[in-house]
């Protein structure tokens, strides 16, 4: 069918418990328009399931060892353990979706880990009973470890090669997927005696894997480097000489400002709440970053108009994540001539390939989707977690307007020099593809962070100064290739009515960006 985008994620259809559900589900979550269409085939999806694994639990039974339970036994069973199955993954489904509207590798992070936690639990449900008491054995949590890492490669495997090639690849990873059932299912008819027999591990298991998602942007905090902001490079000390532009700095999402003032006088933050009656940037709280693109993209032309003229200076923007996608925004559709230059750091790659309808609307791409990520994030504020919630302006502007996102938010615009700053973990935040018409520079690191910070900051200044910058790396195209397997496939741009007026190409179909754009009609 040409659809590239999903090319990585085809070796799950026959994966050992829990990913071959996740497979599904991710599907799911994408392509519904509403609730009667979800039901059934969320009920297909459980029932075939169930069906599937109970042949492939028969022809890998151990017979020669222990006698097999009767066909009818094994099927009531794991049709039963579908369900439930299929109930505990949607929570890790659904965060996936969500990372790829936000285009966020913690998000998507947030999702894979509890699949990875409860592996060991249900790949031995399909089997025994009852599988929810006593620690897995060492063999399964290792074959479990192993189909892993098969999943991963045979995705980036998949993904890589050319055309009619991914279906022998995909093949291929069937049969390494029924090693894996054999294995799996042996592990777990043959275990020794069960440690902790009377505990229910699996329940606990489940219940710590909710916390997941609530942990993963702290652990994130750690990470050396991810503390220093793009803004702490040009707000504590004067430009260097040779930089003849002033500096919009445009922090990222949940940043806040107290209003101190720059080292140098060339240089402002932008402030999310505009400017006040002294021309000066209002101080914003993290909930002010919640505002549209749009109105963003309105302060920020009122602020580089003033800031011009005070200056009287040619303007340079400087976007972090948010900060990125706002001033690439800006220049789409509301530049002043006085803007020449575009440094973006961690800017959201390919974000938008998911949708679901505003609140209100019953019907539309992604509308179970939509109340699932309502219900999460209403139960996540009463446990005190952040966030708004899926309706916020800044997000409904990435689901809106994800056709510009998705296609031209690297791409080159005419008078004006780019070039974005890309940490290793922004590879993880897209399927793979050739997502960048400007230079780029590629460096270790995380979203928002700056690992190397002399490094990254000698190369900013480069560029301010007109020096040409770009580094790319080998490995950077790797990651790619290995985060195949974990995307949601990405809703196709001419499916939804939503988008009909985009004459935008698909990256989802081309594995490129900055493509010539559809003649209307």
């Amino acid at each position: 069918m040409g659809f590239v985008a999903a090319e990585g994620i085809a070796p799950q259809v026959s994966a050992v418990w829990p990913y071959d559900t996740y497979h599904d589900l991710r599907w799911l979550f994408v392509y519904h328009q509403w609730w009667p269409e979800f039901v059934l085939w969320l009920v297909y999806v459980a029932l075939t399931r169930g069906a599937l694994t109970t042949v492939l639990v028969v022809l890998a039974w151990p017979v020669e060892v222990v006698p097999r339970p009767p066909v009818r036994q094994l099927l009531k069973r794991n049709v039963g353990i579908s369900v439930a199955v299929t109930v505990l993954v949607v929570p890790w489904a659904v965060i996936s979706v969500a990372a790829s509207v936000v285009a966020l590798s913690w998000v998507l992070l947030a999702s894979l880990l509890p699949m990875f936690l409860l592996a060991p639990f249900l790949q031995r449900a399909a089997a025994v009973g009852p599988w929810w008491r006593g620690l897995p054995s060492l063999s399964l949590v290792g074959w479990t470890l192993l189909n892993f890492v098969v999943l991963t490669m045979a995705g980036a495997v998949a993904w890589s090669v050319p055309g009619w090639w991914t279906v022998p690849v995909a093949a291929a990873a069937g049969v390494l997927n029924g090693v894996l059932w054999n294995r799996t299912v042996r592990a777990a008819v043959l275990a020794p005696r069960l440690r902790w027999a009377r505990v229910p591990v699996a329940p606990i298991a489940a219940l710590l894997a909710l916390v997941v998602p609530l942990l993963i942007p702290s652990l994130v905090s750690t990470v050396p480097g991810n503390q220093l902001r793009t803004e702490d490079v040009l707000l504590t000390r004067p430009l260097p000489a040779g930089v003849t532009e002033a500096v919009v700095v445009l922090a990222g999402y949940g940043s806040a400002y107290g209003g101190e003032q720059p080292r140098d006088p060339r240089v402002e933050r932008f402030s999310y709440r505009g400017l006040g009656p002294d021309g000066r940037p209002l101080p914003y709280r993290p909930q002010d970053t919640t505002i549209s693109v749009a109105d963003s993209v309105g302060l920020l032309a009122a602020q580089v108009e003033r800031l011009h003229r005070r200056t009287g200076r040619k303007v340079a923007l400087v976007g972090e994540s948010e900060g990125a996608v706002v001033a690439r925004t800006y220049l789409a559709r509301r530049p002043h001539p006085a803007v020449d230059a575009l440094v973006m750091f961690s800017p959201l790659i390919n974000a938008g390939r998911a949708y679901y309808p505003p609140r209100g609307r019953e019907h539309g791409w992604g509308v179970v989707t939509g109340w699932t990520l309502r219900a999460m994030f209403g139960l996540g504020r009463l446990a005190g977690a952040p966030g708004n919630g899926p309706d916020e302006p800044f997000i409904r502007s990435l689901l809106d307007d994800a056709p510009f996102y998705r296609n031209q938010l690297m791409c080159p615009v005419p008078g004006v020099r780019i070039v974005a700053f890309l940490p290793y973990t922004t590879a993880a935040e897209a399927p793979p593809g050739d997502y960048a018409g400007i230079p780029v520079f590629q460096t270790p690191g995380v979203h928002g962070g700056l690992l190397n910070r002399s490094l990254v900051q000698d190369r900013l200044v480069n560029f301010l100064r007109g020096e040409p910058v770009q580094r790319t790396r080998r490995e950077y195209s790797l990651f790619q290739r290995l985060g195949a397997a974990w995307q949601a496939p990405p809703l196709a741009i001419s499916a939804n009515p939503v988008w009909e007026e985009s004459e935008q190409p698909d990256p989802a179909l081309t594995g490129k960006v900055c493509q010539p754009t559809r003649e209307p009609g």
